[in-house]
């Protein structure tokens, strides 16, 4: 039986309040609007509860439980306390049966990254050479040759590219 295949992923970093959300929200909207199927995981580098606090979920995980799962007719979430970060590998695992992986805040993981880089954040990007795959960002003039650049908002472009590059399968 041939080993299924790798769903692609397609990292967004950037310094923080430099646009990295609103752009992955941008394609998410697009991609999905194109019939794509698109699971995402946002990188975190402190413990967040995703729970509301006093609820009844929030309580089970307070208490000791190691899993707490909650269900709804239209929703499935389930908190798992770990003893160390996930792999990537194990994300992609994770996203089920997405047609694509999108990340924010991955800034070593995966090999596609789209930079997002604001002036108002800062004047240097993050990404060495040969890192990005694209640079989102209102100054062009710090972008290497030969890497695809896009303005702030242009979510629409990049989600065009990441379709070309990643979900066609040469079918255009």
């Amino acid at each position: 039986m041939p080993e299924p295949k790798q769903i692609p992923v397609v990292s967004v970093v950037g310094k923080s309040d430099s646009g990295k959300t609103t752009l992955v929200e941008g394609l998410i909207r697009e991609l999905v609007a194109r019939g794509w199927r698109v699971a995402s995981v946002k990188h975190h580098v402190h413990e967040v509860d995703v729970d509301q606090p006093g609820k009844d979920s929030w309580r089970h995980g307070k208490a000791g439980a190691v899993t707490t799962m909650i269900s709804s007719p239209t929703q499935f979430v389930c908190v798992r306390k770990v003893d160390r970060e996930r792999t990537l590998e194990e994300l992609i695992e994770a996203a089920g049966d997405a047609d694509i992986l999108i990340t924010e805040g991955f800034r070593r993981a995966g090999d596609v990254r789209i930079e997002v880089a604001r002036r108002a954040r800062s004047e240097e990007l993050i990404t060495g050479p040969g890192e990005a795959f694209a640079i989102v960002t209102d100054m062009p003039e710090l972008v290497p040759p030969g890497v695809p650049v896009f303005p702030l908002d242009a979510h629409t472009s990049v989600a065009e590219m990441i379709e070309r590059s990643f979900l066609m399968d040469g079918e255009e």
